[in-house]
C-alpha cells in the first residue's frame, strides 16, 4: 500500500499525536451524549423500497464495489449525508429552487 504524503503541518500534528501530546477534553456527559448520537446515527430500524433506473443501480453498484462496501450501505450513507447537510445540491440556487 502506498504511504500517504503529508505536508509539514500534517506531519507535525501526526508526530504530536503519536507522542501522546494530545489529550481528550471530553467530560463524561459529553462523551455519553456523543456515544448515543453515534449509535442513533447508525441504527437502521426502517426499510424503504424505491424504484430507480437500471443504469443508476449499476452505477451505484460499481461505486460501492470501488469503495469496498455493499451498495445498500453506500445508498444509506449518501442519503444520511444529504439529510444531515454533508452533501449539497449543486443544482439548487440561492432561493432554494432547483435550476434546469
Amino acid at each position: 500500500m502506498a504511504k500517504t504524503k503529508l505536508d509539514p503541518e500534517e506531519q507535525e500534528l501526526l508526530e504530536a499525536y503519536e507522542s501522546g501530546e494530545f489529550e481528550s477534553d471530553l467530560d463524561a456527559d459529553r462523551r455519553e451524549y456523543l456515544t448515543k448520537a453515534a449509535e442513533e446515527t447508525f441504527k437502521k430500524d426502517k426499510r424503504i423500497n424505491i424504484r430507480i433506473s437500471s443504469r443508476d443501480l449499476e452505477a451505484l453498484q460499481r461505486r460501492a464495489l470501488e469503495e469496498g462496501l455493499p451498495y445498500q450501505s453506500l445508498v444509506s450513507s449518501v442519503l444520511h449525508k444529504y439529510v444531515s447537510g454533508g452533501l449539497k445540491d449543486i443544482c439548487a440556487n440561492k432561493s432554494g429552487q432547483r435550476t434546469r
